[in-house]
């Protein structure tokens, strides 16, 4: 189908073809042609010169030119072309849309080429499972014990377990984030975890737990008793700091349905709530919301999310996009009417994330992808997805991740999966 590539065809192992010429200097001095023999220009590149120009590739070129000859292959699987390549340019990221309702298959979509890709993420088991990124590592647990968690990454398929998090065995709601220093490559994996106090709706126990990859261990970072609020499944790392989403247990107007608060993860000395700690962070949302999702745009807070009718604001009117400045949202963009109604029936909730500048909206009822510049304030879909709703139960989702050839330090523990059909 057309926009279909097989990832597979870009990762060949080996090449069988030992030299391959290219654009040869053909045109030659009269008084030398019969002295100077044709040479080919990947003859007389040195090593570093190569190196260079394939890093300028996008990232399914890359595998592909290491297809090209032996010395190539080599070239692109050296650390030193690794490391330096993931220095050379910033990469646009890659949008993963599940296409089963149950089982984790899907395809990514690469926004430079336009083009979709069949991929087969390693350790997830389910489409429904919580997945998160940052500067190419995805972060997966699953959504029954979500005691599961894994690190990886989706083009190298080179993955990692981790241990068990502390807290509550089974949480009500749990928030997934996880943040790579891009000098260190270091990583920070947080759960927000919140249960319901027994026989008590509006109170509601949260705790943080953070998981770090230097010291491949976990450590609770605070537990607190909120009242009238709870946590929810929204959570981002940004600047250092842990935001996530809460939700009002009642008692509040419509305009108070969510808020925004805040955890300085540079402060990792263990704290027991009581006193509301976490409360003095809290911002609202700038609207009343259906539904928010946070990311990091540039070590910048932004929120999408669906703005609620003045009536009714369970019900969806249309999409907003937001930018946390201090401690007030300033709008970046509203959807336009046109595509709002592209997306057919577009549920209260809805799926969207994005990274560097893109952002990706999702309904999770078909698998029409809308893609937003943050910086061009341009709206653009993507190429169609090489599947179709089959059946009117069938759910889409998806999320965004960097790709990079580059393995990070997993803290140990590495493996590595075979690339299978796509």
């Amino acid at each position: 189908m057309e926009g279909e590539t097989s990832w597979a065809s870009h990762c060949a192992d080996e090449s069988t073809n030992d030299a391959v010429q290219l654009d040869s200097f053909s045109e030659l001095d009269d008084e030398a042609e019969n002295d100077v023999c044709a040479v080919t220009l990947d003859l007389i590149l040195p090593d570093d010169l190569l190196e260079r120009i394939l890093a300028y590739l996008p990232v399914a070129s890359i595998f592909r030119a290491g297809c090209v000859c032996k010395r190539w292959n080599e070239i692109v699987k050296s650390k030193r072309f690794l490391w330096n390549s993931a220095r050379v340019f910033s990469v646009r990221p890659w949008y993963f849309m599940f296409t089963s309702s149950d089982e984790p298959v899907g395809y990514a979509y690469d926004p430079v080429l336009r083009k979709w890709y069949g991929i087969d993420l390693p350790c997830i088991e389910k489409s429904n499972w919580f997945v998160v990124s940052s500067c190419g590592l995805v972060c997966f647990m699953d959504n029954d014990s979500r005691s599961e968690l894994y690190v990886c990454n989706p083009i190298t398929r080179s993955w990692k377990g981790l241990d068990e998090p502390p807290g509550p065995k089974f949480s009500d709601y749990s928030a997934l984030a996880v943040a790579v220093d891009r000098t260190s490559h270091s990583y920070v994996v947080s759960i927000v975890k919140s249960k319901q106090v027994p026989e008590n709706f509006f109170q509601w126990d949260l705790s943080i737990h953070l998981y770090d990859s230097e010291a491949t261990t976990w450590a609770t970072a605070l537990t607190e008793v909120l009242t009238g609020w709870r946590g929810g499944d929204e959570s981002v790392i940004c600047g250092g700091v842990l935001y996530f989403l809460i939700y009002s247990t009642g008692g509040g107007g419509p305009d108070n349905r969510h808020g925004i608060v805040t955890y300085d993860l540079g402060s990792r000395l263990p704290r027991r709530g009581g006193s509301g700690s976490l409360m003095r962070s809290f911002v609202p949302v700038p609207c009343p919301l259906t539904c928010g999702r946070l990311m990091n745009l540039k070590e910048r807070l932004i929120m999408v999310g669906g703005i609620g009718k003045p009536d009714r604001p369970g019900i969806i009117k249309g999409i907003g996009i937001w930018a946390l400045n201090g401690r007030a949202w300033e709008e970046v963009a509203r959807m336009p009417h046109k595509y709002f109604q592209g997306f057919g029936e577009l549920d209260d909730v809805f799926a969207s994330s994005g990274t560097d500048e893109l952002i990706y909206i999702q309904s999770y009822g078909a698998p029409a992808l809308l893609v937003f510049h943050l910086g061009h304030k341009q709206w653009k879909w993507s190429q169609k997805c090489p599947v179709a709703k089959r059946f009117p139960l069938q759910l889409f989702t998806g999320f965004c991740f960097e790709p990079s050839v580059l393995d990070l330090d997993y803290g140990g523990g590495l493996h590595y999966s075979l690339y299978s059909r796509i």
